[in-house]
């Protein structure tokens, strides 16, 4: 497709969908803008983008298709500017943002204007942030939400998924309500808990010292997510603040029936509600991407002697395999430690494991 795409906001997302569409669309311009003008250097140094917007006024008038990559709260103030800028007639306007409901609110103003807007959320994501984070192959086999409203036509629909045809996800159409409830609760609910648990343990670190060196493997890995942004999360929370305070109320019940169990003892329940989550948890699926950022982890166990990291970064920089973290459990005993690799793709990790047992004796697994 030939035209010029607008993207406001110059972050992992934002750059991971310029990057789709210049591969997907190698006649389209590329335009962006950050409110941190550094971002949109970078990004066109980069070669993200291809031109930089002085302003979204600027930006926006040419463009076919605008999409903003920003937090929701900020996403509503750009749509409310928006509205009194001169358009193209055919201009698609989509977001990326995690809630939808509110954000298609503030959209009728650009109805009554007679521009299309189709919310929009790709449910990828990555522990790395910024426009040098951003990755072609973010979103592949991820869920990309649409969320148009019912007069927008079936044509504008696809011709935004054939603008993102790059990105090699799977689009799912679904209402502004649905949408909003289903993240609340696979994605922004457990970001909750996982924010929770680490609140917990930090309050429990004021006595017992030794919390901070036992979190550092299992729990440190169950409570990940409590590390994303938390201004976008703030932004998340009271966007979909009715449907939170619902599943709050439903997870006070949840913990009154375990509650229940333990003051009772009732051992055949307590086996019964683990065994439950156990079945369901194994049947979801292990190589589709979700709302929540997938990481893919390979541990080893290695000998604790000097030079081992080393050795093992060595045989997988040969093969070009990225890393994008490594670290070390401490909370073993034994003379073997377990070392903890995290790669951007599955395919990666399965590159490593089979680079490392080829060229060395150690035994490697990954979390199910």
């Amino acid at each position: 497709m030939n035209g010029r795409v607008f993207i406001i906001g110059l972050g992992l997302i934002g750059g991971s969908l310029a990057l789709c569409i210049k591969k997907q669309h190698k006649n389209a311009t590329i335009i962006g803008f950050d409110v941190i003008f550094e971002q949109a250097k970078l990004a066109k140094m980069l070669s993200v983008i291809d031109e930089i917007a002085p302003s979204i006024e600027d930006g926006a008038k040419e463009a076919d298709l605008i999409l903003i990559a920003t937090p929701v709260q900020e996403t509503e103030r750009i749509m409310q500017a928006l509205v009194n800028m001169e358009l193209k007639d055919q201009v698609i306007i989509s977001d990326a943002g995690s809630t939808k409901k509110e954000i298609v609110k503030r959209s009728k103003l650009l109805a009554d204007k007679g521009v299309a807007f189709i919310g929009g959320h790709p449910m990828a994501g990555s522990h790395k942030s910024g426009i040098t984070a951003a990755k072609s192959i973010l979103f592949e086999n991820a869920f990309y939400l649409l969320t148009p409203e019912d007069h927008i036509r079936a044509e504008q629909v696809q011709q935004l998924q054939s603008w993102l045809s790059g990105t090699k996800a799977r689009f799912i159409t679904l209402s502004p309500d649905e949408h909003d409830y289903l993240t609340g609760v696979i994605s922004h609910f457990p970001h909750v808990i996982a924010a929770s648990l680490v609140h917990q343990a930090e309050k429990t670190s004021e006595t017992k010292k030794l919390v901070p060196r036992l979190a550092a493997g299992g729990f440190r890995d169950v409570t990940r997510i409590a590390s994303s942004s938390p201004e976008m999360w703030r932004d998340i929370l009271l966007h979909n603040k009715e449907v939170l305070l619902s599943l709050l109320v439903n997870w006070q019940e949840e913990m009154q029936k375990v509650t229940n169990m333990l003051e009772t003892e009732n051992s055949e329940e307590i086996y019964d509600y683990f065994l439950r989550a156990k079945q369901f948890r194994d049947e979801l699926p292990q190589k589709q991407k979700g709302a929540i950022p997938a990481f893919y982890d390979l541990f080893v166990d290695v000998p604790d002697y000097p030079g081992v990291i080393s050795e093992i970064t060595g045989i997988l920089a040969k093969e070009e395999i990225s890393i994008t973290n490594i670290r070390i459990l401490e909370t073993r005993e034994e003379i073997y430690g377990v070392l903890v690799i995290s790669f951007q793709t599955e395919e990666d990790r399965e590159r490593a494991e089979a680079c490392i047992h080829l060229h060395t004796s150690y035994e490697t697994s990954v979390a199910l």
